[in-house]
């Protein structure tokens, strides 16, 4: 269910939970009452990969898959939880400063610490919550987590005095404290302001946003998930991102106005080459080449012209491939897979080091496409992959 487990191996097909699915657990568990239910969304993204980190920009949308949750107020300080899909049960203290050691549970915990810091006088509650985002598939499963209680702890408690940019930084904050995992804002944005038939630029330094019609005639979104681990807290996430960061401190000593590879170019990298090492530099030279594609794959939206968004989207595999070495054997040969197919636009989706390729194709080639990806894959890597259609949904939001 959340992207820090690894139980990557059981990863379903594509469900449809709904709010009974959820309620009947709440009742079972909780004395046979009810509370609110609350939702989010996790996210797929069209390009713009570890930018986010980078104060760059990014292209993500909110999807169809997500958390549902439904709290009650219990009266005291404890949080009792359940997660549903893992069977698994805790009581915390709001008060305590060490909280559960379950990452499911940690998540949870994060977002009630951070909400109180904020100033929302958060009481014990009875949870129990629910998630069809499939496990390490790079669809931020812990954002929707997050998202979802954020915007439940603010209905609930907070009187909605919480703006959504901040629930946003809630999520985050919980990665970073938390879990142990540095990401951006990207996930837990996309996540709470996600929009039907939208997909968001998001610039991840002023936190602007512009929302972009994605409603492709005669394409299809769709994911294939390689079932590979995808754990980004004990990756080497955080490393490529301290690579960003050597490169940045090293041109801002002579370039004061450069704060991040945001501000950077190529000119400047090759400056300083002989100042950072040779792998800092290559992934310093995919992050400027990335932010120019987020630009160029906007222009290519506005225009409607989807073949271009594609060829930009393969642009951005072959930089993770092999210039920020976030790929792996089964990502790569799905991308190929899709290049032999004649498929407008693949790469990988998310952190990395596994989870899925995002494809953007034709109706008249999908089924072709799909057929061949199956039984390919099959018989590379002894293994089928999980094919998920997107559908582009709504943010953060109260069920009832």
């Amino acid at each position: 269910m959340f992207a820090s487990q690894s139980q990557t191996n059981k990863i379903p097909t594509t469900m449809k939970l709904t709010i009974d699915d959820v309620r009947s657990r709440f009742q079972k568990h909780f004395d046979g009452s009810t509370g609110s239910v609350y939702a989010a969304p996790g996210r797929i993204n069209i390009i713009g990969e570890h930018t986010d980190y980078n104060d760059g920009f990014v292209f993500p949308g909110a999807v169809s898959q997500g958390v549902i949750a439904e709290l009650k107020p219990n009266g005291t300080r404890k949080v009792r939880a359940y997660a549903i899909d893992l069977k698994d049960y805790v009581e915390f203290s709001l008060d305590d400063e060490k909280g559960p050691t379950a990452t499911h549970f940690r998540f949870v915990y994060g977002v009630c610490r951070e909400m109180m810091k904020l100033g929302v006088p958060v009481e014990g509650f009875n949870t129990a919550f629910a998630g069809d985002v499939p496990l390490g598939a790079g669809m931020s499963s812990s954002a929707a987590l997050e998202s979802c209680f954020a915007f439940a702890l603010n209905d609930l408690f907070g009187n909605n005095s919480i703006d959504k940019f901040t629930l946003a930084k809630v999520g985050q904050a919980t990665e970073h404290k938390y879990i142990g995992c540095n990401c951006g804002i990207m996930d837990q944005f996309a996540s709470i302001f996600g929009k039907p038939g939208h997909i968001m630029r998001l610039d991840c330094r002023s936190l602007e946003y512009q929302y972009f019609n994605f409603s492709p005639k005669g394409y299809k979104l769709v994911l294939l998930n390689t079932r590979v681990k995808h754990g980004l807290a004990d990756s080497a996430y955080n490393d490529r991102r301290k690579s960003c960061e050597n490169v940045a401190a090293a041109i801002c000593k002579h370039h004061p106005e450069v704060k991040s590879l945001r501000d950077a170019n190529y000119e400047l990298l090759d400056e300083v080459r002989s100042e950072v090492s040779k792998e800092d530099a290559l992934r310093a030279h995919y992050v400027i080449g990335e932010k120019e594609r987020v630009m160029e794959v906007s222009a290519a939206l506005e225009k409607e012209d989807y073949e271009e968004v594609g060829k930009k989207m393969y642009e951005t595999h072959d930089g993770l491939s092999r210039e920020y070495e976030v790929s792996c054997p089964e990502l790569d040969f799905l991308v190929d897979v899709a290049r032999d197919c004649g498929v407008s636009g693949a790469r990988v989706m998310g952190g990395g080091f596994g989870g899925c390729t995002i494809n953007l194709v034709s109706q008249e080639l999908y089924a072709n496409f799909i057929d061949k990806a199956r039984k390919s894959y099959q018989e590379k890597f002894g293994k089928a992959p999980v094919v998920i259609d997107v559908v582009i949904g709504d943010g953060a939001r109260k069920l009832c």
